[in-house]
């Protein structure tokens, strides 16, 4: 099936372009997927666990007993995958490599593994499609978790040799090199929260894993640069806008400047500015953090970078008083866990009445707005780095009609909303370089197992069928037109 196999014109087709808001000239268009989340062939070609695949067998972890044994066998049906993307017209595509591949348990590097990587790169090459590589995206080898994992300083050594030896294979054809995908995730939700693996829930350990993590970047940038002067390297977070229920309430001003401070700026201050921030340092006061810090650790973390991705999905409004939902009060499954932040016990998000997702976050599309004026204006643009929306999307709970269409409307929506939101911010002067919606295709969504689809690319999970959602065909006619009519 082709993009334009199914039509989803209406009248406005033939607008001129000054009915239009166009791109910037060179504006990227993408999506992004992940290894575990997609590919599948969890235990071929010589690929041994990885801390999902562990995780996934824990009872009650993930919804269903599932796991990305099979995923959507992109493992095998790569070609097919990439001449999709061909055919939506995407400029970029941002994958992830698999520790777990690329070095099964951690150890010798696995040219089996590496191999598909360098398949895949050369199948996107020859479609035109840019690769946007993603060193780690959580999945790390079960193997070095049983040695302490992101919470042992040692991994973060590790993971710039595993950085090194995936450029070694694919230096030579990837020019954008991600170092970790919101490492907000891989420390908080998998070793404080307990709701992704491996599943700890230990505030120091969440401190330290997050400061590793961290590490593990400045260490692979540096090496990274080292060895190719001319890659561009950056990392990606996922980032929030977080607002006080009543701006008068010192309570709820402080409930909101908790969730910035170990949201944002536990990451975005090392990194730009070389230093974690105070008032964050004596929230989680006693929590470990200060011991794990080390001379020189902050100078390796503050590298220059040349691009920041920042990940979006929704906002936070917060407060000191509870509300109906409590932040991450429970797991998907219903396990109790612990706050995913160390020192924000008692901080509850309210809703703000806006529509919800499938995931039962919030559309608030102009949040990405005041995001990226606000990570321009205090950190990016005086450091000269890059900045591109890396993640985007939302899922849905999509139905197939009797021609075979998905016509999912609100995701759609929330496409044409989120990049209007991106124009808005390029309008006020934010140099704005690309936009990756999540996902590609539907997959393996974490502790949410199969239950949740975020793509653009319906997949039928018996069959692997892939259709095009009304959504891709909004976004092909997009990147096509280049503006947003």
């Amino acid at each position: 099936m082709t993009v334009r196999e199914h039509s989803t014109v209406t009248k406005n087709e033939d607008m001129t372009t000054t009915d239009a808001r166009a791109f910037p000239a060179g504006f990227l268009f993408g999506a992004a997927t992940a290894a575990y989340q997609i590919e599948g062939a969890t235990h071929e070609d010589g690929r041994t666990d990885s801390i999902w695949d562990a995780f996934s067998r824990v009872p009650g972890a993930v919804i269903n007993g599932e796991s990305g044994e099979t995923a959507c066998d992109h493992y095998h049906r790569y070609q097919g995958d990439v001449a999709l993307m061909k055919d939506l017209g995407l400029q970029t595509y941002r994958f992830s490599t698999s520790w777990s591949r690329v070095q099964p348990d951690g150890g010798p590097v696995n040219p089996k593994g590496l191999d598909f990587y360098s398949r895949l790169v050369d199948e996107l090459l020859a479609a035109g499609i840019k690769p946007w590589l993603t060193l780690h995206h959580w999945d790390l080898p079960q193997a070095l978790e049983e040695k302490g994992g992101w919470a042992a300083r040692d991994t973060s050594f590790l993971f710039r040799d595993y950085a090194l030896n995936v450029h070694e294979a694919l230096g030579d054809r990837v020019g954008v090199w991600t170092t970790l995908n919101e490492p907000w995730c891989s420390s908080f939700l998998s070793y404080t929260a307990g709701v992704h693996a491996p599943g700890r829930q230990s505030k120091p350990a969440g401190l330290a894993a997050g400061h590793h993590l961290l590490l593990g970047h400045g260490l692979a940038v540096e090496a990274l640069r080292e060895r190719d002067p001319k890659l561009e390297l950056g990392i990606t977070l996922n980032l929030t806008v977080a607002k006080p229920v009543d701006p008068t309430s010192p309570g709820d001003l402080d409930a909101a400047r908790r969730i910035d401070g170990q949201f944002n700026r536990f990451f975005l201050d090392p990194i730009f500015r070389g230093a974690y921030p105070a008032d964050l340092l004596a929230d989680v006061a006693g929590l470990g953090l200060a011991e794990v810090i080390r001379d020189g650790d902050l100078a390796r973390i503050s590298q220059p970078i040349d691009a920041l991705g920042v990940n979006y999905y929704h906002g936070e409004l917060v407060s000191d008083r509870p509300a109906e939902h409590p932040l991450l009060a429970q797991a998907p499954t219903g396990r109790a866990t612990s706050s995913p932040f160390p020192a924000a016990d008692g901080v509850f998000n309210h809703p703000q009445g806006l529509p919800l997702t499938a995931m039962e976050w919030e559309v608030q599309p102009d949040g990405l707005r005041e995001l990226l004026l606000r990570v321009d204006r205090e950190y990016t643009r005086p450091a000269g780095t890059k900045i591109y929306v890396t993640e985007n999307g939302a899922a849905y709970d999509d139905t197939v009609d009797a021609d075979g269409r998905v016509r999912d409307v609100e995701r759609t929506e929330f496409l044409r909303s989120h990049l209007s939101a991106i124009l808005d911010a390029i309008d006020e002067g934010v140099p704005v370089h690309g936009y990756f919606y999540w996902s590609l295709l539907d997959n393996f969504e974490w502790a949410w197992g199969y239950e949740k689809r975020f793509g653009i690319v319906r997949v039928d999970y018996e069959t692997q069928e892939r259709t095009v959602k009304d959504s891709g065909l909004a976004y092909a006619k997009i990147i096509r037109d280049r503006a947003l009519s």
